[in-house]
């Protein structure tokens, strides 16, 4: 510790050593009362907060690994946490009726029926309960690609690959209102759930805001370079998350009509989007995997990989079940916190059709949680359920705890 030609003192000496135990019980006499307590309950409320975060026998202990640089590494890597048990989903129900690719769904408030959109341009409504056909609405002269049911009004909003974005009247079930102003193909469609604001978004690249009632297109939201594939709409900023076959999403300001944020992590081209029910999430999927979000700024959170397929759709219950749905009849199902692939399902073709194909087009899971309706191209509607003849024991989670590896994106 000497250097050439200069002599430390005695203080001089201490200072170098560092502050020694029995130095800082000196230095804490010292101070006032009032002030040296305060350091005592502050520095007990940090521990305390690291046994909370880690608990007491798993907070990090450090250890110097190298006696020159003094390097601090943890002494355990950390492991994946165990999956939450999920009761497997089997088959329930087959509903047929449409006379192409079953291209988009959504429920009703009340749980009662449930409306689907297809490629042979009609759109139809089912009891949920029953699986019976109520009613079928024309007017689209093209693929009906989304629909959505307003929670406070009894109308029906679709959009399709004619441009066209209707609004129904389901006491009168007509058409009473249009919205014009896409340039090509609509992809997708929601509602804003505290204000009288639709969203739609298609194939000229742009995202666009309607006043309901006015069908005033209130903002054309620019801003990606490829067909906008999902829109999804939550009361909190950001209020409007968009993604595209620019491999990207975007965060707007639904007031300004500007991007908040551009996430760029995946490296194809994306194509479903869906909100976490109670916590402040999402997740996104592509070619290559699906990855999970944080909001207000777009955190990167996790990447679930495996499914090697185009998922065309993602669908995610109060449970933290998340199923995803991919173009080669796929259906994969994930713990959300974990990212555990819990179970695999190939969805059977259902045969009477010359061009029978497996696809998975649309999920959803209806208001409870417990039943998960699947729109796929062999022209049917499957409802999924839980087995509840199944138990922890019967379906062990195969969970071994790998050490987590850090990913580059």
């Amino acid at each position: 510790m000497q250097q050439a030609g200069v002599e430390l003192s005695a203080d001089t000496m201490a200072q170098v050593r560092g502050p020694s135990s029995a130095g800082i019980q000196d230095v804490m006499r010292a101070l006032p009362p009032s002030q040296a307590k305060l350091e005592a309950e502050r520095t007990a409320a940090s521990v305390a907060d690291i046994h909370r975060h880690h608990g007491p026998e798993r907070s990090m202990a450090l250890v110097a690994v190298d006696k020159t640089k003094g390097a601090l590494v943890p002494r355990k890597a950390p492991t994946m946490p165990k999956p939450q048990w999920h009761s497997p989903w089997k088959l329930h129900r087959v509903i047929s009726g449409h006379h192409g690719w079953v291209r988009c769904l959504d429920f009703e408030p009340g749980n009662q029926w449930f409306v689907t959109g297809s490629n042979d341009r009609v759109i139809k409504i089912w009891d949920l309960a029953s699986g019976r056909l109520k009613l079928s609405l024309t007017g689209h002269i093209s693929t009906v690609r989304g629909v959505v049911v307003s929670p406070r009004q009894p109308y029906l909003f679709s959009c399709g690959e004619d441009k066209q974005v209707k609004c129904w009247d389901l006491e009168y079930n007509k058409v009473i209102r249009h919205y014009h102003g896409h340039l090509s193909a609509c992809y997708a469609i929601d509602l804003h759930p505290t204000i009288d604001v639709l969203v739609t978004c298609g194939r000229d690249a742009s995202a666009r805001v309607w006043d309901m009632r006015t069908k005033a297109n209130i903002h054309c939201l620019s801003g990606h370079t490829n067909t906008v594939a999902d829109v999804k709409c939550q009361a909190t900023e950001p209020q409007i998350i968009t993604g595209s076959h620019d491999c990207t999403i975007r965060l707007w300001d639904l007031v300004a009509g500007k991007t908040r944020a551009t996430l760029t992590n995946h490296k194809k081209s994306i194509r479903s989007i869906v909100l976490h029910p109670k916590l402040y999430m999402f997740a996104s999927a592509s070619p290559d995997n699906i990855k999970q979000w944080k909001f207000p700024d777009g955190n990167f959170l996790q990447n679930l990989s495996g499914h090697n397929a185009i998922v065309n759709t993602l669908a995610l219950n109060q449970d933290g079940v998340l199923v995803s749905g991919a173009d080669n009849g796929t259906l994969h199902f994930w713990d959300w916190r974990t990212g555990y692939n819990f179970q695999r399902i190939h969805s059977a073709v259902q045969p009477g059709s010359l061009d029978s194909e497996s696809g998975i087009y649309a999920a959803k899971f209806d208001l409870s949680g417990t039943r998960l309706l699947n729109c796929e191209a062999d022209k049917t509607i499957k409802i999924y359920k839980e087995d509840e003849s199944a138990s922890e024991e019967t379906h062990p989670v195969n969970w071994k705890p790998e050490i987590i590896k850090k990913k580059k994106y």
